[in-house]
């Protein structure tokens, strides 16, 4: 039998950039509308979907090899894990998630200190209570199973809940009075399983590409033509993740450049370059950057 490796990917918001994530990175994943295992073209994966707050209990067990869920979410079981990545993407943006003590916008709330003996609902149950504990405020904390907004100021005092933005609390005059913790997804693998020798081979080389395929996020390749006495001005005006590479042409006094640039700053750089003498201009996207 082939070796496997167990992976757990998180269901629910955070499932579909996780699987363009791995597609960029060269794993292609197949997925079903109800199906919980999904199959990819690489069959040394065994794919897993599990909610992300149960992706850490489930590795520090060793019923999973690895997987990828939040930061907030791994809190509890971070002994028994190896972070192996921090991997900046989010559920709508490129910003992180953010876990937020929220009131109504008319409460007399100002800080965490004025909750003593008051109620919170909030999915993050036990990031709270350490919350609370850290700046010495007791309150009951409640469970919550959804639609956390429409909990103030009727049933509770005050939530925390999870935003990117923070547009759908401002759009419920909902007013944010702390930010708890600020997570992106990581890469984390079992200790147990990162003993074995090929396992941890295969989630480095995992981590690697699907570095890579964040570092090309926002990137494109640039190459042109331009004659040799332009080229100390065209670099001047090209910003390049490296030394872009310089490299004689056949004619005599001409180069070709290549490097790579932000993708937002090309519409303004590509026609300086054309008005420096820069010929031939190729922008092309790139799906990975191996630093």
């Amino acid at each position: 039998m082939s070796k496997k490796l167990k992976i757990a990917l998180p269901k629910g918001s955070l499932q579909d950039p996780t699987i363009k994530l791995l597609e960029q990175a060269g794993y292609n994943i197949y997925t079903s509308s109800r199906g919980l295992r999904p199959d990819s073209d690489d069959k040394e994966l065994d794919i897993y979907l599990i909610r992300a707050q149960e992706i850490s209990r489930y590795l520090a067990s060793g019923f999973i090899d690895c997987g990828i869920t939040g930061l907030d979410w791994a809190s509890n079981d971070e002994d028994a894990l190896i972070d192996l990545a921090e991997l900046p993407y989010s559920r709508a943006t490129v910003r992180p998630t953010k876990w937020v003590l929220v009131v109504p916008e008319d409460s007399p709330v100002k800080s965490v200190q004025d909750l003593e003996g008051k109620r919170i609902a909030t999915e993050g149950v036990e990031i709270t209570r350490n919350y609370l504990k850290k700046n010495g405020v007791t309150a009951d904390v409640e469970f919550s199973w959804g639609a956390t907004e429409v909990k103030v100021p009727d049933l509770v005092d005050a939530i925390v809940d999870v935003t990117e933005t923070g547009a759908s609390l401002r759009a419920n005059d909902l007013r944010i009075v702390d930010t708890l913790l600020t997570s992106f997804p990581h890469f984390y693998g079992s200790k147990e399983s990162y003993q074995d020798d090929w396992k941890k081979q295969k989630m480095d080389r995992m981590v690697l590409m699907l570095k890579a395929a964040l570092e090309a996020r926002g990137k494109v390749g640039l190459k042109m033509n331009l004659p040799e006495k332009s080229l100390q001005a065209v670099l001047e005006k090209l910003p390049s993740l490296r030394r872009p590479t310089v490299s004689h042409l056949a004619e005599e006094g001409w180069v070709a450049i290549e490097t790579i640039i932000e993708d937002a700053v090309a519409r303004n750089l590509i026609p300086d370059l054309k008005e420096l003498g820069a010929e031939g201009i190729i922008e092309y996207p790139l799906s990975k950057i191996v630093l």
